[in-house]
This record gives structure tokens, sequence and C-alpha cells, in this order.
């Protein structure tokens, strides 16, 4: 696993994301992962998971679907730093994916195949979720054979008890973080209020989040 590609891409003396170093080895029990929600020159789903010491990356440009008939297409990127999954804020336009980044999910998973490797390889990696809004068991499936950088891939839930037909995209629009939506995101941290709204389901981003008594 490497972070060449990551880190060629971006100039770290403009840009708020970690420069990340790649770690030999999974020291961590357990496996993160994390999705955070990106309103680039499109709005997107990075879906990451971390193993042998980087995120794993694809993009979802409809973000993950609880329906287990829903297939979501997601197209792999550069592997990410582990740093990167505590990154929310913005990426300043004229950088590599200049735009708002929210933590939208984020929690641990772990392989329900013997093999990671060879199920990456084969195109085929089934595993389960646990974190804020996606659980249970799910699947990145591979859409052909050999494996190009471009390849397409597909974002799969399995039946089980937390499928459902629920957007939640829509219906969970904020950060696990901040529990902020993109346009508040973007304006804490000096970014392009009217383009992060764009991402920001129109019916929740007029709803103000509701204090606790």
């Amino acid at each position: 696993m490497s972070l060449t590609k990551y880190q060629d891409k971006r100039d770290f003396k403009r840009t708020p994301e970690p420069k990340g170093a790649a770690h030999p080895k999974n020291s961590a029990k357990e496996l993160s992962f994390v999705v955070q929600k990106h309103q680039a020159s499109h709005l997107h789903y990075d879906f990451r998971l971390e193993w042998k010491g980087v995120l794993l990356s694809w993009a979802v440009p409809k973000g993950p679907s609880l329906d287990p008939s829903v297939k979501r297409l997601a197209m792999p990127v550069e592997d990410h730093p582990l740093e990167y999954g505590g990154f929310e804020g913005v990426i300043p336009e004229g950088q590599y994916g200049g735009g708002t980044v929210m933590v939208w999910d984020r929690g641990v998973w772990s392989p329900e195949v013997p093999d990671v490797d060879e199920a990456l390889r084969t195109g085929q990696l089934k595993f389960s979720l646990y974190g804020a809004k996606l659980r249970g068991s799910w699947a990145l499936v591979r859409t052909a054979i050999g494996g190009s950088p471009r390849t397409k891939w597909l974002l799969v839930k399995h039946r089980d008890g937390y499928a459902s037909t629920e957007d939640i995209t829509v219906e969970k629009p904020r950060s696990v973080v901040s529990k902020q939506l993109l346009a508040d995101i973007a304006k804490a941290n000096g970014g392009d209020t009217v383009k992060a709204a764009k991402g920001d389901p129109l019916a929740k981003a007029r709803t103000p989040l509701r204090r606790r008594a």
C-alpha cells in the first residue's frame, strides 16, 4: 500500500488535508472505516476501509443505500492516510478535490472473508460495518475482471436486520463529528457556503438542529 498518488495530487502548503504516512501494518485491534460526504465539482461520498496501514477508498456518487435491491456505483480512487479519517473541513478551490468535506459516518469494520487481499483481487469483498449510520453486512463487488485502476465496483447492502428502504443520505445528512450540514462546515472554515449547500437536502437544511434541554 502506498500514499504516493495521494501526496502527489496535493499541495500541503495550501490544503489542510493531512499528509499522513502509510503504516506498515494494522497495529489496532479494530479496523476503522469512514464515509466522507464531499461537495467538490459534484457531490459524492468517499467510502474508506482501513487495511494494511492506509484507507482503501472508493468514490460513491449517490452515497450508500440501505436497500439491498439498490446497487451503488463505487469508483476506486487512491489510498488515503489513516489520519484522513478524521478530516472535516474545506479543501481550497484550485486544489485537487476543492470543496467541503464532512465526516458523514465512521466506525469499525470486520471482514466476512478469510483473506481480504484475495477478495480484493477477485473483486468480491464481503464485510460488516459498525458505524453510527451504516451497520450490518455489506459487499463491494467489481463489475469486470482485470482490476484496472478505473474498473467500476458496486457497493451493496446485504439483507439483514439493518436493511431498509429509508434513504439514509436524506434522513441523516449531518456530520457524525460536528452535527453540522455541509453549508455549516463551509461557513465555519471559510469555504463557499452556496456551493456546499447544494449537497444538503433542502428540507433538512431549513430545519435547525434542536438543542438538547
